[in-house]
Parts: C-alpha cells; structure tokens; sequence
C-alpha cells in the first residue's frame, strides 16, 4: 500500500510522543475565535470531561469540523482518529502533531486501536465517532459500532458521551454557513461495573452511551437561540418538540457512497440517451 510508511510514522509518532505541544496551541489560539464567533459556538457540561487521566469522548459525526468544536469544549489535548488518506504528504507531518492518528475506514483496524489504547493508557484523552463516517441527514444518527465499548473496557476508561448539533451539510462550496453550533459533555459512563459480563460491549454502548447521544442531540437540535427562547416564552412562536433522530443503521465510508451515487446518476443518463440500455 502506497501509505504503509506514512501510517506507521503516525502511529509510532502518536503512541511514544502524542501532541507537540506549541503547536497545538498555536493551533487553539488561531481557530477559537474564528470557530467561536462564526459558528456562535456554545459549549456545555465540560466539567463532565475528566481534568486527568484516561478517558474516551463519544460523539455523533456530521461534519470534519466535529473534532475541532469538541477540542475547543476542553482545555486537555483531544487525541482523535483521522482517516488513513488524509495522511499523506505534508498532512502526514502536521496531523499527528495535532492529536491525530490514522484509521482505515471500512475495515477492523486493529493498528488504530492499538494506538487508541497506548494514549489511553498514558493518561490521554481519545475521541471518537463509533458511526464510522460522516451522516449527512440532520435528523439521523448511524447504528454505532462497539470499537469505543472495546477500549473503555480493555483500559477501564470511562466513556464521556458528547452531542454536536448544527454541523449537517455545514459548507457552502469552500466556505462554512454561519450556523449555530452547540456541543453538549454528558456525565461520563463507566465500563469498570460492566466487565466481565459477555453483553458488556453492547450493554454500554446500544444500550447507555449512544442512547445519551441521541437524546441529547435531539434536545439540542430543538432548542433555539436566546431570541427563540424568549420569544417562546413569551408565547410569541411555539415551543419546537424535542424528538430522538432517526437510527439508520451502519453506513459505508462516504467515498463509497458517492461512488455508489454516481454510478446511479450515470446509469439514469445512459437509460436515457439515445441507444441507452433501459
């Protein structure tokens, strides 16, 4: 693979030495205003991150921008998976320095949570998006995969469970819309009183952790700004239901996807030129 040396460069690079520290905060000090201001940014329940030691950040994934609000809700270094293509060239130098490491969507890839667990095990702190991909729809959440469960349970980390609303379909060609961006800290669950029980894995994921997610995300994608809320409380517009997302199941990588899309749309052209296959 064109990518082997790159990846175990990050790896090896994200497992011994992690973060390189002035330039992350560099980093912080450039895109926090911007991101704080242009998005209106609001961050809650960041007490609920653990000032120290070993902890696993689970979120829903809408945009790449995701990692850089959940970064900003929390003064520690957030340590999170990239995918592998990103690592090539320069990004390959920048992006473990900035926290990142290299995953390979689509597939179990256990050099990803090897490297998952040494952070961890090193006291960091690992985010990451159990849906595996970016969901497009605003009012969807992907059936999450149990990699987190797997990690929280083999290093005895607790999970903190964290909903980001208001980054569906965030760009407008190269620019990102103004939109409202909220993110939500929800108490950490722990794994250590689930250990060796066999559904452990799926009990603290399906059934505690990704629920917390969606119920928070939707409670965050209802809610308005302070002009909505005063104007609802004055009985002026109707208070907006909070309603869970939909859960559509396991989704491919979304290059994949759009593959898939564009072999669609071609089809549709052929079937209807003249001399198409109908």
């Amino acid at each position: 693979m064109w990518m082997t040396a790159e990846l175990e460069r990050a790896h090896a690079f994200a497992r011994d030495r992690g973060v390189t520290r002035p330039l992350y905060a560099l980093v912080r000090v450039l895109l926090t205003p911007f991101l704080r201001i242009w998005f209106r940014l609001r961050v809650s329940g960041a007490e609920h991150v653990p000032a120290e030691g070993a902890a696993i950040v689970v979120a829903n994934h809408k945009s790449f921008l995701d990692t850089f609000f959940l970064a900003i809700g929390t003064r520690r270094h957030l340590r999170y998976m990239a995918k592998a293509e990103l690592f090539r060239g320069p990004a390959g130098w920048l992006l473990p320095r900035l926290g990142a490491f290299p995953v390979r969507r689509g597939q179990a890839d256990s050099d990803a949570m090897e490297t998952a667990a040494a952070i961890l095990g090193h006291g960091g702190l690992v985010a990451i998006f159990p849906e595996g991909t970016r969901v497009d729809e605003p009012d969807a959440l992907g059936a999450p995969r149990h990699g987190a469960g797997h990690l929280a349970l083999a290093t005895g980390a607790p999970i903190v469970p964290a909903a980001v609303s208001g980054t569906a379909h965030l760009w407008l060609g190269p620019l990102p819309k103004p939109r409202r961006v909220r993110v939500t800290f929800l108490e950490p669950v722990e794994a250590s009183a689930l250990a060796g029980s066999p559904d452990a894995v799926h009990v603290l994921v399906d059934d505690e952790v990704w629920p917390a997610v969606r119920s928070e995300y939707g409670r965050l994608s209802a809610a308005g700004g302070a002009l909505f809320a005063g104007l609802a409380a004055a009985g002026l517009v109707a208070r907006r239901q909070t309603r869970e997302p939909r859960l559509i199941g396991r989704l491919e990588p979304g290059r994949v996807r759009k593959r898939r899309r564009r072999r669609a749309r071609m089809r549709r052209i052929r079937g209807v030129l003249p001399g198409g296959r109908r």
